[in-house]
């Protein structure tokens, strides 16, 4: 195998068991993908009927843009719950991992009308970039997948409302610490809500600074803090590199 297809099997199976830990995970349902990198419309997704703790970098499916496997492959893949990736795959080519997950703070804050609130530094990384669909039943059809597309534009991540949340990231890394920024964001914003009485919001000249600040220079998120994550899972979970 490609020694890069190797490696972004590992980081994608690493991703999924660092969702896991976090219990984002959703039985068996929702689904994280990548590229496989240097070959077009080719990419890698999680066996239909694993959970996320059993997902390693060699079951991983490799499929093409129509969910089909590429090669010879024990697994199935869920074939409806691809189509948002392949979707988003497609139509955004800087993007290199997709996430999709039924994690019930994005749920939780996407049912809010007024969506994500500016209520803390993790909120201000998707201040005036974060995208969101309305819900529109368990089957995507080819009209919602234009729809969707076409909210998400250019953004890093959606709240896909009464559903969960989606992220686009540029490598697996940077998917995977969006992800948890957003859902500590939503967790920070439900808590505050819970204690009741007035809650502060910065000023829109302090939430577009800080954004700047957060977003830099344009360099992926989680360059640095990928290595100290895959440490943390080789101490706890260490299966996901088999």
């Amino acid at each position: 195998m490609n020694p890069s297809e190797w490696q972004a099997r590992v980081d994608l199976a690493a991703c999924y068991h660092l969702c896991a830990l976090n219990g984002w995970d959703d039985v068996i349902y929702t689904h994280i993908s990548a590229a496989v990198p240097g070959e077009a419309e080719r990419y890698l997704i999680n066996p239909f009927g694993l959970r996320f703790d059993e997902v390693c970098a060699s079951n991983l499916v490799k499929v093409d843009r129509d969910g089909n496997p590429v090669d010879a492959a024990q697994y199935d893949i869920n074939r409806p719950g691809f189509a948002l990736h392949a979707a988003v795959h497609g139509a955004r080519h800087d993007v290199a991992c997709v996430m999709h997950l039924h994690n019930v703070n994005g749920i939780a804050v996407g049912a809010q009308s007024e969506g994500l609130l500016p209520l803390s530094a993790h909120a201000l990384r998707f201040y005036g970039v974060l995208a969101y669909h309305d819900y529109e039943g368990l089957a995507m059809t080819d009209g919602e997948q234009a729809r969707l597309l076409e909210r998400l534009a250019d953004h890093p991540a959606m709240l896909l409302r009464n559903h969960g949340s989606l992220v686009c990231g540029r490598t697996i890394a940077e998917a995977f610490v969006l992800m948890e920024a957003l859902d500590k964001a939503c967790a920070i914003q439900l808590k505050a809500q819970s204690a009741g009485g007035r809650r502060h919001v910065p000023s829109h000249e302090t939430c577009l600074k800080t954004h700047q600040e957060l977003v830099g220079d344009g360099t992926p998120d989680g360059r640095l803090e990928w290595p100290a994550l895959l440490r943390k899972l080789d101490k706890l979970s260490p299966n996901y590199r088999s």
